[in-house]
């Protein structure tokens, strides 16, 4: 299964990335996660990982190489399919089970339009071939641009980060219609939850969209003082439920 992880700027995506693909690697399931957010860089931190790993950008010749091969019929990456096994060990760290892979990361100013390495995403999942008790969860970047990029193509479940704030809920909606044009199922998980009675008011404005929640992540103090501190998210409330949350996507047709 490949599952992306969308939303809003700060809505928590890569928290929940983190979540899931620790309680994968608990679970004994093999689990890649793909960094597609070329402006986040704390990601592999909240792995456990003490390095991130040389972006597979650089299999192309850095960000001119792959302006330059963006055009080729044979595409970015030669391979037709990439198993987990084969991805290049200079380019993915790993550690019991979990690997993590970096599309590419905007460093300084001028680098110009961001479009060629949502081609390389898409080129990349595209080709990732898995067999059975293989997960990849994808760290999208913020927004619906990924979608327009057609990065999502290859994806088979959408998973639709939502907290408290009417952006995040009318973002909700806009992903609903565009995902639903390409045939991908879209779930929610509510995130940053305080009470019964703000998670209810979410809850009903999905179901207003017709969006099905799945999962309740809530305001873990755990998270936050993982995040501020640059260590692993594996721990409180926060990962109990994306316990819950995982068993109920490994169940999904």
């Amino acid at each position: 299964m490949k599952i992306s992880v969308c939303g809003k700027g700060g809505s928590g995506k890569s928290s929940l990335v983190s979540l899931l693909a620790s309680e994968a690697q608990a679970r004994g399931i093999r689990v890649l996660v793909v960094d597609s957010d070329e402006s986040n860089s704390g990601l592999f931190r909240m792995l456990g990982f003490d390095q991130p790993p040389v972006p597979l950008m650089e299999l192309a010749g850095g960000r001119l190489g792959l302006k330059e091969k963006l055009g080729q019929p044979a595409g970015i990456l030669s391979e037709t399919q990439i198993p987990l096994e084969k991805l290049p060990p200079q380019y993915v760290v790993k550690s019991n089970g979990m690997m993590l892979v970096a599309i590419g990361k905007i460093l300084q100013a001028l680098e110009g339009c961001a479009c060629p390495l949502g081609v390389l995403s898409r080129e990349f999942l595209k080709k990732l071939s898995l067999k059975e008790n293989e997960l990849v969860i994808v760290d999208m970047e913020a927004g619906v641009e990924h979608f327009g990029r057609g990065i999502d193509t290859s994806i088979d479940s959408v998973l639709l980060i939502v907290e408290p704030s009417l952006e995040s809920i009318t973002l909700a909606e806009r992903v609903k219609s565009i995902a639903g044009g390409i045939g991908k199922n879209v779930w929610a998980v509510l995130n940053k939850i305080g009470s019964e009675k703000v998670a209810e008011k979410l809850r009903s404005e999905m179901d207003k969209r017709d969006i099905e929640v799945i999962g309740t992540i809530p305001n873990d103090p755990a998270v936050f003082e993982a995040c501020l501190e640059g260590k692993a998210l594996n721990k409180g409330e926060a990962a109990r439920a994306a316990g819950g949350i995982l068993d109920i996507l490994l169940s999904k047709p």
